[in-house]
């Protein structure tokens, strides 16, 4: 058993080095062809806060009206819309709400919050 414990090691061992040399060779290629350090995160799109909040909105927005326009169609009897797609529409819309409720009430509290530090 220890001979096994011993040479499963040993192996572990050799694909560490085998892993570290293969680091040392990428980056000596990086540097052959001038590639940029693929180790260090690139920022290739940055959004913005009000940019993310903006499409959030619009998302709970276009819930609401596809909601309310199948709900509208489950009234008026049209054939390709079934009440457990309006239901479910509906609760897809209520849940996205009640969430946008919740993040304004922490954006309102940490706002409350910021504005009672002393300076």
């Amino acid at each position: 058993m220890d001979l096994k414990g011993a040479s499963l090691f040993a192996e572990m061992q050799s694909f560490t080095q085998q892993a570290q040399g293969f680091g040392q060779d990428l980056r000596i290629k990086q540097q052959q062809f001038d590639l940029p350090d693929q180790t260090e995160p690139v920022n290739a799109s940055r959004s913005d806060f009000s940019n993310l909040l903006k499409q959030a909105l619009e998302n709970v927005n276009s819930l609401q009206k596809t909601s309310s326009s199948m709900a509208t169609a489950v009234e008026l009897g049209d054939p390709k819309v079934t009440l457990a797609q309006a239901m479910i529409a509906g609760q897809k819309a209520s849940i996205a709400f009640d969430a946008t409720v919740q993040v304004r009430n922490k954006l309102v509290e940490a706002y409350k919050e910021i504005m009672a530090m002393p300076l």
